[in-house]
């Protein structure tokens, strides 16, 4: 008999927490710093509705969903859209929609869903890309050679001139240069308002999440950053999660006045030969970005994007609503799923009506700016 109760994270009996870790480390699909306890608890630090459905079977946790408990019954991603990766951790046969019943959970809207076990039905799929070393960062990088020498040929060119130009390339990893973090941080809100995406930087509660894995410094999960410097120059670097031997990147920006030396790619070579001596077997970069990521990663897992609606009224009143959008953008369906994701992530981003107007106005500006240059390059 599956019956769930949904607690605050900092109610969560320690009992759960360790049949959480457990349930992660049996299947290698959930194994992530996203996707633990860990994570959970550090951003319900700094946002009050985050909660944490659990599912029982005969007194015995199965399944765990962090999430943001929003009005209406609706969960949304833990951290989104912050983090990359979301899921509900359980065991294989877990049946999703009566569960979600269960819990009053009405839908659950995920776009980065890992589902080992295809819990959730027919979704649309993308790819994640992570780098993993099975023997040495030299072999690993001479396969990348090997897939597109002509590519890599040219990244180790730019790499050899910035470190002539401007000075002795080196990684610096971790650094604990709160100067360097704020400039990363920096270089990534101009990067965001720049190209018209969404500011994710923009509330406080994700400055504030960021600021406090910064600080976190010891322990299996914490903070990392990984720094690229020519000379004393801060080139670029990532900032992220890691967890025993896993690193999740989150915020990956470069010196805009370096772009001439493609300092991106020169990066992740270097922070891959950096690996073994940080005690990193995976580098994962996450979906999306696929121009970036794809050619330095040799291995990939498919995650989906979607609706999950309970097995109730509320959950067929969701699907009703969502499946009105289809209708309204049938003609136009690319253009009005773009719309829809963004609202998504506004409405998950976003803890006030203030916020939320701010970055719709914001979406509907950059899309009419857009849609005129179109207009005027036709």
């Amino acid at each position: 008999m599956l019956r769930a109760e949904t607690v605050h994270p900092a109610k969560l009996d320690p009992a759960d927490a360790a049949a959480w870790r457990a349930l992660c480390a049996a299947h290698p699909e959930f194994y992530s710093p996203l996707l633990g306890p860990d994570f959970t608890l550090a951003v319900a630090q700094v946002r009050k509705d985050v909660r944490v459905a659990i599912w029982r079977e005969q007194d015995r946790p199965v399944a765990f969903l962090p999430h943001h408990h929003r009005p209406g019954g609706f969960a949304r991603p833990i951290g989104a859209p912050l983090s990359d990766y979301h899921a509900i951790v359980a065991e294989r046969g877990f049946d999703v929609p009566r569960a979600l019943a269960e819990a009053n959970i009405a839908a659950y809207r995920f776009v980065s869903l890992v589902d080992p076990h295809g819990a959730f039905g027919s979704t649309t799929e993308r790819q994640a890309y992570r780098i993993e070393l099975e023997t040495t960062a030299e072999d690993y990088l001479e396969a990348l050679r090997g897939a597109s020498a002509k590519r890599f040929k040219n990244y180790r060119r730019l790499d050899h001139k910035l470190d002539r130009e401007v000075g002795e390339l080196r990684i610096v990893a971790p650094d604990d240069s709160r100067e360097a973090f704020e400039t990363l941080l920096t270089w990534k809100r101009e990067q965001l308002v720049r190209t018209n995406a969404l500011n994710f930087l923009r509330p406080a509660w994700t400055r504030d999440l960021l600021s406090a894995l910064f600080e976190m410094k010891t322990g299996d999960f914490r903070g990392l950053t990984v720094n690229l410097y020519a000379g004393d120059r801060l080139v670029g670097g990532h900032f992220g999660v890691r967890m025993g031997s896993i690193y999740h990147p989150w915020i990956a920006s470069m010196d805009p006045d370096m772009a001439a030396w493609s300092p991106g790619q020169i990066f992740l070579s270097r922070a891959i030969s950096a690996m073994p001596a940080l005690g990193l077997t995976i580098y994962d970069l996450g979906p999306g970005h696929e121009h970036y990521k794809k050619p330095y990663a040799l291995n990939s897992h498919p995650v989906f994007e979607g609706l999950a609606v309970a097995e109730s009224m509320s959950g067929r009143a969701a699907l009703a609503s969502d499946r009105a959008w289809a209708l309204v953008g049938s003609e136009r369906w690319e253009t009005m799923n773009l719309v829809r994701r963004r609202l998504d992530a506004i409405a998950t981003l976003e803890q006030s009506l203030a916020g939320r107007a701010s970055s719709l106005v914001t979406t509907v500006m950059s899309h009419t700016l857009r849609r005129g240059a179109t207009e005027e390059a036709a």
